[in-house]
């Protein structure tokens, strides 16, 4: 079965946008500084590390926030780019207005149903769970999350909108891997279950 992972980029103090986000700046004042380390002039091993990030995912979840903030630069072929791994969107309703031939998958019955549909697109690959914190945080209360991948990027953003929303108790984690480059600390975690 697919794993689920939570992988996000976030500033040193907790961020994963900056303050003051507008249309034209979804993540924020200077929020574009999160994703540096996974664009293509970044270093080799950056490169690397999303290329093995990607090569073991089957498809992505997110919510309708992230997809609204992000369609226009998305377009048809989605987060993945030429690789056109399906997006399963979280939503209430779906959009009236989606590009043609795209990846996009809208599910308005809740979470549950969300990661069904993107467990069979992934074909036994992992499924990610990226954007904002609203859905990561739903699903980690449903204890549905199986790893959290972080990318924390070298910079202080000092206010913004927090890795995760309330959670209802401790969720234990168990390093799995770890990687520093120059753009970035990838750190992953295994969700420990109770025993």
């Amino acid at each position: 079965m697919s794993s689920v992972i939570y992988d996000i980029s976030m500033s040193l103090d907790g961020y994963i946008r900056a303050a003051n986000p507008r249309p034209d700046e979804p993540l924020g004042e200077g929020g574009e500084a999160l994703h540096a380390w996974a664009m293509p002039d970044a270093d080799a091993a950056d490169r690397d590390v999303l290329s093995r990030g990607a090569a073991a995912t089957g498809a992505l979840i997110c919510g309708r926030t992230t997809y609204d903030d992000s369609i226009r630069w998305w377009q048809a072929d989605g987060p993945s780019g030429p690789a056109r791994l399906p997006l399963v969107v979280v939503t209430h309703t779906a959009p009236a207005d989606v590009p043609a031939g795209g990846v996009y998958v809208f599910a308005t019955t809740g979470i549950e149903d969300a990661l069904a549909q993107a467990r069979a697109a992934a074909d036994g690959k992992s499924v990610s769970i990226m954007g904002g914190p609203d859905v990561a945080t739903q699903f980690l209360r449903a204890g549905l999350v199986d790893e959290v991948s972080v990318h924390i990027v070298p910079r202080l953003f000092g206010g913004g909108t927090l890795l995760t929303g309330v959670l209802p108790a401790h969720i234990e984690l168990e390093p799995a891997d770890q990687e520093s480059t120059q753009g970035a600390t990838h750190l992953r975690y295994r969700v420990k279950r109770g025993t």
